[in-house]
């Protein structure tokens, strides 16, 4: 189950590198760095921390993600898929619950990893994955109207209805420069060109402009430093928090979901930079990264970290060529910590709020909601109701129940695809081909996945069965058979032997025929009426046929064909 395997995919890039592959990796680097910035930051706040928190989670998990990594230009640290997570919990256990809290979500992704399930998490389906991340994206812009409004709220409440009242409250008090400062900020980042944030980041300069903007003035707008003082220019020494025994059960389930998010989103990522590279990631190997990233940044005082999306895009855009570029990113974020700390207490609130608030108009696919006529009604409740748990309510219970909504398609897409029809009825079926019977013998066509669904369905066919001495039972295109089917299929080879019917099946697949031999079934068929192909089947009905006309022993062996 467990493979002890460990090979980062820097190792393998380090024996191709070059000085030509370092100049593309550090510019990439750098520049992704001055983007992580400003990002780093404002997760952080609106996480419920200080700034220097998100810096120090993308300098410590960032290089460990891009180090021991198993995709070759993935991008990691402090995501806005964290926020809503991590201010609940915070909200609820405090900071020393929130560091244990993110360790044993390290820890999960690492047991993920060594039991090679990061396949698995690509089982997430889309709508639940598109679902929470819509609802994420307007937990986000909601967190961030405090700031972007400049109002004089103390502490935000961790859950929608609290927000939404609260911020309610106090919106006759709004504060007009720290609106008009965030209006203006937004409007840059939407107008700013693509092409040029591949060599200066819009964020970056929203930092920078909007800094210069209000120092010397006194408009009353909120800045990091008027919140949080000084940012301290260093990274603490590694201490274990404290742990609580008391609170150890509750973390269980946020822990949970913070592995689950770090993994969906970086796997995601993975297979999004894969299709822009023509490459292949390790998936195993990245959640094992993902998960040490996680148990060591909070050692440091770190959050919650994982692939990003944007910052891996920009990577790839500005010509990384190998991890590399992802650990020049994070020592980019190191030097800007130590060195140019000091400034970040005059960068305003309201312009890391426009930040955020544009990440979460990027980061929702909203064009979703309008193409929902093309689906079913069931997968588009699955999406609605994982959206709306997820702003209304709890992450986890979103992504529970949209995984449940999901299954029941799934059940419901199978059922549809499976068949179960006599043989003297294929002529209907154009599919079908054709299995000319001898009379006295009857015979059923199964098709799709035999499992709990359907096993209704199987019974009414069994039944439908014209009264005859000899069945057919046809497994050509039967994909999956599950032990309820299985049950089903036994009860009916029983009642015809007490009956004196004979049954002949034949088109075992590699499942079906593993849990006829692992049950004993096939035995209890018989050896010599479980044959592989549908020609094998036809001559032993022949031969059956013969027996009985001449009264051969029904123990000799049919011709040689």
């Amino acid at each position: 189950m467990f493979s002890l395997a460990f090979r980062p995919r820097l190792i393998a890039e380090l024996a191709t590198y070059s000085a030509e592959k370092f100049r593309a990796d550090a510019l990439a680097g750098l520049t992704v760095g001055i983007i992580a910035v400003p990002l780093a930051m404002a997760f952080a706040i609106a996480s419920g921390v200080a700034p220097e928190q998100g810096l120090i989670t993308a300098f410590v998990a960032g290089l460990i993600i891009s180090a021991l990594g198993g995709t070759r230009l993935c991008v990691g640290g402090p995501t806005g898929a964290f926020i809503v997570v991590l201010y609940s919990i915070l909200s609820k256990y405090g900071w020393a619950n929130l560091l244990i809290c993110t360790m044993m979500a390290g820890a999960i992704l690492v047991f993920m990893g060594l039991a090679k399930l990061g396949i698995l998490i690509r089982f997430v389906p889309n709508s639940v994955i598109i679902g929470f991340t819509n609802g994420i994206a307007v937990l986000i812009a909601l967190s961030q109207i405090k700031d972007f409004f400049g109002l004089p709220i103390a502490k935000m409440p961790g859950e929608f209805f609290g927000i939404v009242k609260t911020i309610a409250a106090a919106l006759p008090q709004m504060h007009w420069p720290s609106l008009v400062l965030a209006l203006a900020c937004f409007a840059f980042l939407r107008i700013w060109p693509a092409r040029l944030s591949r060599y200066v980041p819009s964020p970056f300069l929203v930092l920078i402009f909007s800094t210069i903007a209000t120092l010397g003035f006194e408009t009353g707008i909120a800045t990091i430093g008027s919140k949080f003082g000084e940012i301290k220019a260093s990274i603490p020494l590694p201490e274990i928090p404290t742990i609580t025994l008391e609170h150890l059960g509750s973390l269980i389930p946020p822990a949970v979901t913070i592995a689950l998010l770090a993994a969906i989103e970086s796997l995601l990522c993975a297979v999004v930079a894969d299709k822009q590279t023509n490459d292949r990631a390790d998936a195993n190997q990245e959640l094992i990264a993902q998960g040490l990233a996680n148990l060591i940044s909070p050692l440091f005082g770190g959050l919650a970290a994982t692939s990003a999306m944007a910052r891996t895009s920009a990577n790839i855009k500005n010509g990384a060529t190998t991890p590399i570029a992802g650990c020049i990113h994070a020592i980019t974020v190191l030097v800007v910590l130590l060195v140019a700390s000091p400034l970040a207490k005059h960068v305003p609130l309201p312009a890391l709020a426009a930040i955020l608030m544009w990440v979460a108009f990027n980061m929702g696919d909203w064009h979703e909601f309008r193409s929902l006529h093309r689906y079913t009604p069931l997968r588009n409740a699955t999406l609605i109701s994982t959206f709306l748990l997820t702003v209304l309510f709890d992450l986890s219970i979103a992504v529970e129940v949209g995984m449940v909504l999901a299954t029941l398609l799934l059940i419901k897409r199978l059922t549809e695809a499976a068949s179960v029809q006599t043989i003297d009825n294929l002529a209907k079926d154009a599919d079908a081909p054709p299995m000319p019977l001898p009379p006295g013998t009857s015979g059923l066509r199964l098709r799709g996945a035999l499992f709990f669904g359907i096993v209704d369905r199987l019974e009414a066919g069994f039944d439908a069965l014209p009264k005859s001495s000899l069945v057919v039972l046809d497994f050509l295109e039967v994909i999956y058979l599950d032990s309820t089917a299985l049950e089903a299929i036994k009860r009916f080879q029983e009642m015809s032997h007490a009956n004196g019917v004979e049954v002949i099946l034949f088109g075992l697949g590699p499942q079906p025929r593993s849990l006829f031999e692992r049950t004993g079934l096939d035995k209890a068929f018989g050896l010599d009426h479980v044959v592989e192909t549908r020609r094998q089947a036809l001559d032993l009905v022949i031969w059956r046929n013969i027996q009985k006309q001449i009264q051969v022993s029904p123990n000799a062996e049919p011709p040689a064909h």
